[in-house]
C-alpha cells in the first residue's frame, strides 16, 4: 500500500510535523529524505532495505560515492544531497561553537566529535584544549596512524596544553573499524595522560572513542 493511503498519523512527514523529528525511526527519517520509493516498493520499505544493506544509518551516510550510488534507489543526485546535508550539519555545529564555544555536557562533546571526525579514514588522535570555563581554545589533530602506547606521547599533549595555557583537556580518537569499544591500550593511554597532565595541574576531563554512529566516553565508563 502506498504511503499516501496510510492513516495521516502514520505517514513520516505528517508524523514529523505533528510530533517532531526525534520521534521518527531511522527508516522514517530516511524515507523523508528519499521522498519516493520504487515501483511496488514504498519509500519506507526502500529505506529499511538500504539500512539493512549498509548495516545502519552511519555506514549509509558515510559510504563513498561508488558504494552509495551502486545501491538500489540511490544515485549521484542523492549522494550530493547527503554530502550537502552532512556539510550543513558540520557548519551548523561549528557556528554554534563559535557563538558559544563552551562544553557543558558529554553529549555536546560527543555531537561535536561525531561531526569533526566522521570523514577520517585512518586512526587520528585529537586534543581539545579548554580554558577554566571549559570554553574551547583549540581543536588539534596530534597523532595519526595506529593509536597505541608507542605513538601517543603524553609529553606532547602536556606541552601543547602549556603553550595554549589550557586549564583542562579532552582527548579523543577514532576507530576506523566502526567499533567504538575502548581497548585495554586506550584505557592505559588515558591513565598515563591523566597522570602526566595532573603534574602540571591540568585536568583531563574525558577520553572519547569515536566509532561509526557511536561515541564512547571513558569517563562515563569509570575508566578515566
Amino acid at each position: 500500500m502506498a504511503i499516501s493511503h496510510w492513516p495521516l498519523e502514520e505517514r513520516p512527514r505528517e508524523k514529523l510535523l505533528a510530533q517532531g523529528a526525534t520521534v521518527l525511526s531511522d527508516a522514517e527519517l530516511l524515507a523523508i529524505f528519499l521522498r519516493t520509493g520504487l515501483p511496488g516498493v514504498t519509500a519506507i520499505d526502500l529505506a529499511r532495505e538500504l539500512l539493512a544493506h549498509f548495516g545502519g544509518l552511519g555506514p549509509l551516510l558515510g559510504a563513498d560515492q561508488q558504494a552509495f550510488c551502486s545501491a538500489k534507489g540511490l544515485g549521484p543526485a542523492k549522494f550530493c544531497q547527503v554530502q550537502a546535508t552532512l556539510e550543513l550539519t558540520t557548519r551548523y555545529l561549528q557556528e554554534q561553537l563559535l557563538s558559544n564555544p563552551i562544553f557543558t555536557s558529554p553529549s555536546q562533546v560527543k555531537d561535536y566529535l561525531a561531526v569533526q571526525m566522521r570523514d577520517y579514514q585512518r586512526e587520528v588522535f585529537v586534543v581539545l584544549l579548554l580554558d577554566a570555563r571549559h570554553q574551547l581554545l583549540e581543536y588539534r589533530e596530534l597523532f595519526q596512524g595506529t593509536i597505541n602506547g608507542a605513538t601517543v606521547h603524553p609529553r606532547e599533549v602536556v606541552k601543547l596544553a602549556l603553550i595554549k595555557n589550557a586549564a583542562a583537556v579532552i582527548v579523543a580518537h577514532n576507530h576506523p573499524s566502526g567499533n567504538a569499544e575502548p581497548s585495554k591500550s586506550d584505557i592505559g593511554i588515558t591513565r598515563r595522560l591523566k597522570t602526566a597532565l595532573q603534574l602540571m595541574e591540568i585536568r583531563l576531563l574525558d577520553h572519547f572513542v569515536v566509532g561509526r554512529g557511536e561515541v564512547v566516553s571513558l569517563a562515563d565508563r569509570g575508566q578515566l
